[in-house]
């Protein structure tokens, strides 16, 4: 009778357990398809994973991130190089140290790709553009054709569409356009008029019509052109960007497929979602260390999938959204 007893009481306990795993499964189950349907269904991104480094040589002020191939690269900057991780967020490999010459970085900032792997890093403090390959030999600095006198002179942001190179230069207060032969196709330097300038752009992008996007730090605001330089809009966070903007140092900017800007505000350590109008969507973010906060948020890039990659400078990683 007693071991009848044992018996059902070890039953009772297995049932148990097997409802209790199951019930957890599902919620885990049913959560995630609720972040996904959220996310195809146009709400704000989920957040995925950190990028942080190697254990001993974390990231150390990371700049700016950008997805070239089957890789994910991150400028960091007080390491003075660039650190190469898989789309899981497994170190492969870094290159780069301190110096003036070739392969080497003062301040290692923008990086973007081209369709053949290469990866373009501005330094602005050397005030070059170093183009290496794939695996991160240095082939040469990027040249501009025609002039004796070089337009870029602190190269900061840096995006590569349709074989077009788009440079932001923070001290030269302009934003320029070059094929990747190095001829200058565009120059910007001023905003809704000719007395409206630019004061230290930081970030540029580009959408799927072409349109311009310019993180114009300086004055507080995101900028809008068309693929021929002139100007369309201004997005500072207000109604119509007739108000005080409620930026302080915007930094990273990027355009998804549907046309949803995404800006990264540094000093309020938040990130916005405006959809093709300029009205802001949702933002997320905040100050602190948690998976969905930053500690002064600076990179920002959107990948294929749709996914988002930002750089969080004083946390020393990359949070990756889906």
């Amino acid at each position: 009778m007693k071991r009848k007893t044992v018996y059902i009481w070890m039953g009772s306990i297995v049932g148990l357990s097997v409802i209790l795993f199951s019930a957890i499964y599902f919620l885990k189950l049913g959560s995630n398809v609720d972040n996904f349907a959220n996310k195809v269904n146009g709400g704000q991104p989920q957040f995925s994973y950190f990028i942080q480094g190697e254990f001993k040589a974390p990231l150390d002020k990371p700049m700016d991130v950008s997805k070239i191939g089957e890789y994910v690269y991150v400028t960091d900057t007080n390491h003075k190089q660039v650190q190469v991780f898989d789309t899981s967020g497994n170190p492969i490999f870094k290159f780069g140290k301190e110096g003036t010459g070739e392969g080497e970085f003062k301040f290692p900032y923008g990086i973007a790709g081209d369709s053949k792997g290469n990866v373009y890093v501005a330094d602005l403090y050397n005030g070059k553009i170093s183009i290496f390959s794939e695996k991160g030999e240095f082939k040469k600095y990027f040249e501009e054709k025609d002039t004796s006198t070089p337009a870029i002179t602190s190269p900061s942001g840096l995006r590569i569409f349709d074989n077009k190179l788009y440079v932001t230069d923070i001290q030269g207060k302009k934003v320029m356009v070059f094929n990747l032969d190095g001829k200058k196709l565009l120059e910007i330097t001023t905003a809704a008029g000719q007395d409206d300038f630019l004061n230290s752009p930081n970030a540029v992008t580009v959408d799927q019509n072409k349109n311009i996007y310019v993180s114009d730090s300086g004055n507080q605001r995101v900028v809008v052109y068309d693929k021929k330089g002139e100007f369309k809009r201004t997005i500072n966070g207000s109604k119509d960007a007739k108000g005080q903007s409620k930026f302080v140092n915007p930094r990273g900017i990027a355009v998804d497929s549907k046309g949803t800007l995404f800006l990264i505000d540094n000093m309020t350590h938040y990130v916005y979602a405006f959809d093709n109008k300029g009205k802001q969507i949702y933002q997320f973010g905040g100050l602190g260390a948690g998976n969905d906060q930053f500690y002064l948020p600076n990179g920002l890039y959107i990948d294929e999938k749709s996914e988002l990659y930002i750089t969080d400078t004083f946390n020393q990683r990359v949070a990756v959204y889906f």
